[in-house]
């Protein structure tokens, strides 16, 4: 995600926002354990100069870590959490006794105000609920998505789709949310004035796939002029990668397991491509050729390099990391933390969803009104 995003900044105070920017960063519960994440936390802090820190963790396991990058300390505070959330914790449970942990201590920096945003390579279900135990949603959303960003053949490089995990259900009006957030994250985000949002499907027709989906797709095509959007209509699977859309929207259960899919044909790709190279004498000198080739096409498809889903819909900034994120994922995952908290994307995405809210309200409003002879429809100039 750090390759090829550059979040739109204000000009008069650029420094001033990159100098105040604090990033929570969780530095147990990752697959690969926190020397993992602290060298991913070293990366991306050589390549964001003024954005501060605050690692939460066992401080008797992060402070030698720490202590071989003398140069951090003045911009690495180091916050002991005795306890971790592992990946088979229930989110249930953690809610209930996940006090004390380093996953909640990282998401209390950003509801407390400390930090403005938060990283995690925790367990997904359990980061989602402490999120939303101690964030809140936000006024007029239903329910939160986790949202990623896809390698494709658009001019940026990447496509969003959003919902990948964070609730395998939603209803036609949750979809129509995850439109109106996804397009202003796609705005904020990767610079599209117009984004382009389309409707995952078994096909591209108007007549294919559910009752619900074909209702949602009347509410995404209604709403498009106040989502700040255009509706491309349905996609389906081979379109995610493709420039004919911007934003795709899903429920959690397809969009997650589109995201596993890509993901793992993605390192096969890659580990078929050593193979073919490494299989003999004239192989491996074809390969020297085409090192650069090979180099670029590795950049493209390397899913380290798109890691971190962020979480929509809370009162607070929230990227999720693979749990088996390596230090280039990990960088990736806190750079797009601290590129969204530049971009004040909390406060655009929340003016976005009230105003569509509004304009809903306003729409049933006039209709009812209609219905009852009042005569009495929404301002359109509002």
């Amino acid at each position: 995600m750090a390759d090829g995003i550059q979040l739109p900044r204000s000009a008069d105070d650029a420094s001033a926002e990159v100098a105040s920017i604090v990033i929570s960063v969780d530095a147990m519960g990752g697959d690969r354990g926190p020397a993992a994440v602290v060298a991913g936390l070293v990366d991306s802090a050589a390549q964001l100069p003024g954005v501060r820190f605050i690692l939460h963790g066992n401080q008797a396991q992060l402070a030698p870590l720490l202590a071989r990058h003398p140069e951090l300390a003045p911009r690495v505070t180091l916050r002991h959490a005795e306890r971790v959330v592992t990946m088979e914790d229930k989110p249930s449970q953690v809610m209930r006794h996940g006090q004390g942990t380093s996953m909640w201590s990282t998401i209390e920096a950003v509801r407390d105000g400390e930090a403005g945003a938060a990283v995690s390579c925790g367990n997904t279900g359990a980061l989602m609920a402490v999120s939303m135990l101690r964030l809140r949603k936000l006024p007029g959303v239903n329910r939160p998505a986790i949202t990623c960003i896809w390698p494709s053949r658009n001019p940026g490089g990447f496509n969003l789709m959003l919902d990948v995990g964070a609730d395998v259900k939603a209803d036609p009006r949750d979809l129509l949310q995850y439109a109106v957030m996804g397009a202003s994250y796609a705005r904020n985000g990767l610079a599209i004035a117009r984004p382009r949002v389309g409707l995952l499907n078994v096909g591209t027709e108007e007549h294919k796939g559910r009752a619900e989906l074909k209702e949602a797709a009347d509410l995404l095509a209604e709403a498009a002029e106040t989502g700040g959007y255009d509706y491309v209509g349905f996609v389906e699977g081979s379109d995610i990668p493709s420039d004919r859309v911007d934003v795709i929207v899903t429920d959690g259960f397809t969009g997650n397991v589109a995201l596993k899919t890509g993901e793992g044909t993605a390192k096969l790709i890659a580990d078929f491509l050593r193979e073919a190279f490494g299989a003999g004498l004239l192989s491996k000198f074809a390969g020297l050729v085409a090192m650069t080739s090979l180099k670029r096409l590795q950049r493209r498809i390397d899913p380290r390099r798109a890691n971190g889903g962020v979480f929509l819909g809370l009162n607070g900034t929230v990227v999720k990391s693979h749990g088996s994120a390596d230090a280039t994922g990990v960088s990736a995952a806190i750079r797009l933390a601290a590129q969204l908290a530049e971009a004040r994307f909390l406060e655009r995405l929340a003016a976005r969803v009230a105003s569509a809210g509004r304009a809903g309200q306003d729409a049933a409003d006039g209709e009812a009104g209609a219905t009852n002879g009042a005569g009495q429809g929404s301002d359109p100039t509002q």
